[in-house]
């Protein structure tokens, strides 16, 4: 009965994963859509760093939950930053349900300021990015990977908001590293 209970936990844990994962999807291609119909209302306002952290993982929670992942936060507090909260929002929680399907265990988010701009790191414990992909950089969004189900979407997504977010004539970026503190991969989002 134990075995029964746990086999069916660990597949409901990977329908919750796949269910957010093509919600963030159809999301960010609509929202694309609206980009390029000049549709959206990009509206950044002020954000306190720590309450838009602590939303954006209650978002990831039950997932962590349920893969039994725990998660180790670093926010500056008293931080305050100007961004669209709702994008920026799909950028992190997308980044995190990745990092969840990626780590062994461990997942990392760390947000703070760094040299003049936010930065919001999101690590894990797992094997890492493929050197490919960190060699390619931008061309990396370009592909699909049928095997593996990427389309480069999600990476896409977060470059185009990330560029749209500008301030003393920089505009934001993001970036893919190895070799985070724990080990594994690690995905940036910088925002000036």
């Amino acid at each position: 009965m134990a075995h029964d209970q746990s086999e069916s936990y660990r597949e409901m844990s990977q329908m919750l994963y796949e269910t957010q994962r093509i919600h963030g999807n159809l999301i960010q291609l609509l929202t694309l859509y609206k980009f390029g119909n000049d549709l959206y209302p990009f509206h950044p306002e002020t954000q306190e760093l720590a309450e838009f952290i602590h939303l954006a993982v209650s978002h990831v929670a039950p997932l962590l939950t349920s893969r039994s992942i725990a998660l180790e936060t670093e926010i500056e507090e008293d931080c305050y930053w100007d961004f669209d909260s709702d994008l920026i929002n799909g950028i992190v929680v997308h980044a995190m349900n990745n990092a969840v399907h990626y780590t062994k265990d461990r997942l990392r988010l760390v947000a703070g300021m760094v040299d003049n701009a936010l930065e919001i790191r999101i690590e894990d414990n797992g094997r890492g990015f493929p050197q490919q992909m960190l060699d390619d950089g931008v061309a990396a969004m370009r592909g699909v990977n049928f095997n593996t189900g990427s389309t480069g979407l999600g990476l896409y997504f977060a470059a185009v908001v990330a560029q749209m977010h500008g301030n003393r004539q920089e505009n934001g970026s993001i970036r893919l590293e190895n070799g985070s503190l724990l080990g594994g991969g690690c995905f940036i989002l910088r925002l000036p």
